[in-house]
């Protein structure tokens, strides 16, 4: 590195914009964020070890500096070069959307294990590296630590990648300089209104990921998603017969059926014909197949290995999630955080059930205040039972959430702000034959309070205490 301040050439051993993660010979980033300036924390990284700095003013603090118009996006290209540009070498299928990425993700990676290729992962749920699962922070890490990940997963004998790619990553940069194989566009509808100001700039974050030329894969039956059709060339579709406005698509779905236990369908390809069954019920996750199928092919995977892969696929932690205690009647837990996801869950819910369908559900605090009423609003079209309680209220008053979801969710919904407490009434009361979906969490460990408190909180563990409690009260 070149001199700044008069010091001499000075060699880096590591990246940093945390002071937490700086040592002996860091090359320090200091990046403004919503709550802290890693300018303020420089000097802290200096006597930590950091033997120069990234800034976007000058810092005078006797190590070299590198002054830059925006501290953030530099990371990214310095991030590449560091770990020898990983993604040249490494197949990326980079999946972005509102709903669908973390299933997608996860059956695209089983897709190429079932190939013969050794696959990472990085997405909401968990992260593979190298075969072994790790701890995930953030859907999509930021770029320095993504980078280190994708060298680890080289090192580790992976040969490609399956990882969601969030709209806020788009729009930071975290995901620039990573060369991309394949994307996939899996859908648009609202959420996170509260960090985009319109759901243009939503969609318009979402592209970002189709700038460059490239393979691509894209839902034709989601309107942007025949938008982006239209401006990124060559990118293949896919679709569930009847429900697209495009003319083709060239991965179809038809004859399709599904019950608890997953589903079948026949899938159109350019090739010809498959016969596709999942263990993933509910139309949502047909598109979901229908994503990681086309992405399997084009990067290699034959079409019998594409069936067996799907057939062997496991159903991934709160996504449609059964919780079964021996009950006579069904428990879903599912992430169904926005109202469009909200709606798809409980249409496939009533599509397993001649009883009746019961809801448990709230919504984020510090998040899009204006899909609240909307999915009051889905669960009272969709549900025949409506339970409105917390979800994650963060800073946010836990009732008055509930209130603003109530206000469209009907006169007949019940409040019940103790999420436990919801859970357990709900499936108390449930009938033979019915369906109990607990929305909102999936797959998450625990709740979210005011001050950055979190409480473990597991629907699935608490559905199935409810359960057990019942069993043992009728016995």
């Amino acid at each position: 590195m070149g001199d700044g301040d008069g010091a001499s050439e000075v060699e880096i051993s590591g990246l940093a914009f945390s002071t937490g993660a700086v040592g002996e010979g860091t090359l320090f980033f200091c990046v403004p964020g919503a709550r802290f300036d890693g300018h303020d924390f420089a000097l802290e990284a200096v006597e930590r070890g950091a033997v120069a700095l990234v800034c976007e003013r000058p810092l005078g603090l006797g190590v070299p500096e590198v002054v830059v118009a925006d501290a953030r996006a530099a990371m990214a290209p310095a991030a590449v070069r560091f770990h020898g540009d990983p993604t040249a070498e490494l197949r990326v299928v980079g999946i972005t959307g509102t709903n669908g990425k973390t299933t997608t993700a996860f059956l695209v990676r089983e897709l190429l294990e079932a190939g013969g290729v050794q696959t990472g992962l990085l997405g909401t749920v968990k992260q593979m590296v190298g075969g072994v699962a790790e701890n995930v922070e953030r859907t999509t890490p930021e770029a320095i630590d993504l980078q280190a990940t994708f060298r680890r997963m080289l090192d580790g004998g992976d040969r490609a990648c399956a990882m969601e790619v969030s709209s806020h990553a788009l729009e930071l940069g975290r995901a620039a300089g990573i060369h991309f194989a394949c994307r996939v566009f899996t859908n648009l509808t609202q959420d996170h209104l509260d960090f985009h100001p319109t759901m243009e700039d939503y969609f318009l974050a979402k592209r970002r990921l189709f700038d460059e030329r490239g393979d691509a894969v894209v839902n034709v039956d989601d309107p942007y998603g025949a938008r982006l059709v239209d401006e990124v060339e060559d990118a293949m579709t896919f679709a569930v017969e009847g429900r697209s406005s495009v003319a083709a698509a060239d991965y179809l779905a038809r004859e399709v059926s599904f019950d608890s236990s997953g589903s079948r369908f026949i899938c159109e390809t350019p090739e010809g014909p498959l016969a596709v069954t999942t263990r993933l019920p509910g139309l949502f996750n047909v598109q979901n197949a229908l994503a990681a199928i086309a992405s399997a092919r084009l990067l290699g995977v034959a079409p019998e290995q594409v069936v067996a892969g799907l057939a062997d696929a496991d159903r991934v932690p709160g996504r449609f999630e059964p919780v079964e205690e021996g009950q006579p009647f069904a428990v879903l837990v599912d992430y169904a955080h926005t109202p469009d996801s909200l709606e798809n869950v409980l249409r496939a819910a009533r599509e397993l059930t001649s009883g009746r369908v019961h809801v448990v559900f709230g919504a984020g605090g510090d998040r899009d205040r204006a899909k609240r009423p909307l999915m009051g609003e889905a669960a009272r079209l969709l549900a025949d039972r409506v339970i409105v309680t917390s979800d994650n209220p963060r800073s946010e008053d836990p009732e008055a959430i509930v209130e603003e979801i109530l206000a469209a969710a009907g006169p007949e919904a019940e409040r019940v702000v103790d999420r436990r407490e919801a859970i357990a009434r709900a499936v108390e009361t449930a009938e033979p034959g019915d369906v109990v979906v607990i929305a909102g969490k999936g797959h998450e460990q625990g709740q979210e309070f005011e001050d950055g408190r979190k409480e473990p909180f597991d629907d699935v563990m608490v559905a199935r205490e409810a359960l057990r409690s019942g069993q043992r009260a009728h016995s």
